[in-house]
């Protein structure tokens, strides 16, 4: 299947596109996700959408400037601002009539067969009732520092998990690059990758923002474990949340990663 004729669809969007530079939620994207998201859904997509933010919200919340470095500072900062994110997220869903439902995940639940098929049980009800599921780390608890790298890794699992036929990744920058854009004025945006390569893995540079914890590598590392497994996946920017429109159109928005079929 072709990302124009994908139906379950799992959107990730990450912190930097959900908060402001002070790490203040960001309404207007809130709003405008939720608008997209359940219009799809009304059109007869199905919609899993994997959300960063937690942190980031908790410690506007505290009313602390930088990010703690002590992972218990990270859960209690992440316990905070999962409440403020799931508050908004449903306000802004309800303008559209749309019911969501949390769910924390953390690597033991992965790992474990059990609870992986517990999990695919609870993506598959809420689907067939037509609630979107939002997911998120649970960070709270989690013993190992952001594990997943702002739920990068973690998209791809739950669209693997969720059986999907689409990853689209909403993040601060329009697709992958042959250079860094914001050193090289001359850097053009690579519109499709059949193979992610060691090579095109070396030259995709560190961390992100200093509100997340992902960047180019996890994505590329997020793409890679989800084309694997047959599931087309979209990098792009999370600016204009209608460019989700122009994607599942076939139209060339940020960087397209050929699943291996």
């Amino acid at each position: 299947m072709s990302i124009v004729g994908a139906r379950r669809i799992v959107v990730k969007v990450g912190t930097s596109t959900l908060t402001y530079e002070n790490g203040k939620p960001n309404f207007r994207a809130f709003e405008s996700l939720a608008r997209v998201l359940s219009d799809l859904k009304n059109s007869g997509k199905e919609i899993i959408l994997v959300s960063s933010g937690a942190i980031s919200v908790g410690l506007s919340s505290m009313g602390l400037q930088e990010r703690p470095k002590e992972v218990r500072f990270k859960q209690a900062a992440s316990a905070v601002g999962q409440c403020e994110l799931m508050f908004t997220y449903d306000k802004v869903f309800s303008e559209y009539s749309q019911a969501v439902a949390q769910i924390l995940l953390t690597r033991d639940t992965i790992k474990n067969p059990e609870r992986t098929e517990n999990v695919r049980n609870t993506f598959s009800a809420l689907l067939e009732l037509g609630v979107i599921p939002i997911v998120n780390e649970n960070d709270s608890v989690a013993v190992e520092e952001i594990v997943f790298g702002d739920n990068d890794s973690l998209s791809a699992i739950v669209a693997i998990l969720a059986g999907a036929d689409a990853l689209l990744i909403l993040t601060d920058i329009d697709g992958l690059y042959d250079s860094d854009p914001s050193c090289n004025p001359d850097a053009k945006r690579i519109p499709r990758v059949d193979q992610i390569t060691g090579e095109l893995m070396s030259a995709a540079g560190g961390a992100g923002s200093s509100r997340g914890t992902g960047g180019m590598h996890t994505k590329l590392e997020a793409a890679k474990l989800s084309t694997e497994a047959g599931i087309d996946t979209v990098v792009m920017s999370g600016k204009d949340m209608h460019a989700l429109y122009d994607v599942l159109d076939g139209k060339p928005v940020g960087t397209l990663f050929t699943a291996r079929r």
